[in-house]
Parts: C-alpha cells; structure tokens; sequence
C-alpha cells in the first residue's frame, strides 16, 4: 500500500478538482491507438496505476477490465465507481496475475517509476501480462522536453472548498528526477487546513525510454499528446506528454 496522502487520506479531493469531460478527449485518443494498433479487436485490457477509476469509465465500454493500483484509498473510489470492474490492490512494478490480456495501458502513474531499474519492472510487467501481439500503451515524459512548472486546480461544492496547488521541479541534483509538491488548501465551512507533500518521479531521456522497451520486446512508436492539462497551468508554462505504443513480438 502506498503511503501518500494524495492518493488515500485525500482522495476524495479527486471529484472536486477535475471534471471529467477533461478526460473525454484524451481517453478517446487512447481507445482509438490501442484498437488501431491491435492484429485483432481487443477485448480485454489490464490497466496498471489504475487510480480512482476515471479512466475506466471510458476504457470498460470497449474492453474488459482489470485494474492494478498501489493505493487503497484510490481503489475504494474505483470499485465504488465501477462495480463491473475487478480492481486489485498490486504494484505495477510486481504484479503477476498468471494470465495474459489483449491491451495493457498506463495512462497515469509511469512516472512513480522513479528509476530505470523500476521502469524495466512495470514494462516487464506489460510484457508479461499481453498475449503475443498485444498492445501497450504508457503515457510519459522525455527528459528532453520537459521543465519545471506550476498548475492550480480548485473546487467547490456544499460548503467544502479545495485548491490544490501542485509545483513540478526537475532536480539538476538527483538525475532522471523530477519533484511534484502538492499544496492542498481545504476549507469546511471556512475553517482551513493545509496539507503538503513532495513526490519523487522519474524523468528519463528518449534513448533511455526505447531501451527499456526494446529490452522488454516491444517494437514502439510515439505521438505527442499536447493541451491535455494546459487549462490548469500557470504562468505560460508547457507539458509535454508522449503516447509511447509499443506491440508485443
């Protein structure tokens, strides 16, 4: 079980500070990469750092699923989200479930991988689990395009007021890093309690990102995946995100 506050004592906060018409577009391009790269139509999918459920509400009217996640608090919501969903409480980095699927995909939480040795596992991990053809798909980041950045989200709803404020840090001191501290600013009723946190992430360049999958035995290509949280940044900073897709030889 994980330990961060973001994701168990605070995960509630999740249904304030996103509207899910934000996912909308994004899961959409996911579907539509997976089914267009399959050899066959796909029918189940195994989703690692599966979180509270969000994306599943899109990925389970095109395939089975089952989801993988390290935090309890985020599962509770999944399962009372998807009650047509199998969760397990697992690490991507560990998991073996001893049977295969059709598409794996880690939209959101690759970059907890916060050193080469753990990305190898969670893509292992992939590997393992698809059958021969299969397709993976992992959203990240390049060390080569990312930098440092701020977002703000808000919400509000029956006297409760969140705002989260979340800082991205790329540690010149810590290589293949990078920081998120998360700032939560919580009112009840106007009584304030503030709750931080700092993430440690891994920030891998291109070379290191194809070696890894080439080791795993996938062939891989990639798209950019540009605009998806721009609305929450501050200052005219950038996010750059790539679709990595890569089929089981």
């Amino acid at each position: 079980m994980s330990s961060w506050i973001a994701y168990n004592k605070l995960a509630w906060t999740e249904d304030l500070l996103s509207d899910f018409s934000d996912y909308e577009r994004e899961l959409s391009i996911y579907v539509d990469q997976i089914k267009r790269n399959s050899l066959h139509a796909p029918d189940t999918l195994l989703h690692l750092g599966c979180g509270a459920g969000r994306h599943d509400t899109v990925f389970k009217r095109h395939f089975t699923v089952t989801g993988v996640d390290i935090s309890r608090g985020m599962l509770e919501m999944a399962r009372s989200r998807h009650s047509d969903v199998e969760y397990i409480e697992d690490d991507m980095r560990t998991v073996r479930l001893g049977r295969e699927f059709d598409a794996v995909a880690i939209p959101d939480g690759i970059d907890y991988m916060s050193s080469l040795s753990e990305l190898r596992m969670a893509v292992e991990t992939a590997a393992t689990h698809l059958k021969p053809g299969g397709v993976l798909l992992v959203v990240g980041k390049t060390l080569e395009i990312f930098s440092d950045n701020n977002f703000a989200y808000t919400g509000e709803k029956d006297g409760l007021r969140v705002t989260l404020l979340e800082d991205n840090y790329v540690n010149r001191y810590c290589p293949n890093t990078y920081e998120a501290t998360l700032v939560y600013l919580i009112r009840r009723k106007g009584d304030l309690t503030i709750h931080t946190e700092t993430h440690l992430l891994g920030l891998f360049s291109q070379e290191a990102w194809e070696k890894v999958f080439a080791e795993a035995g996938f062939a891989v290509r990639e798209t950019d995946l540009d605009g998806t949280y721009d609305k929450y940044l501050l200052g005219g900073g950038e996010y750059p995100l790539k679709i990595f897709i890569g089929k089981k030889c």
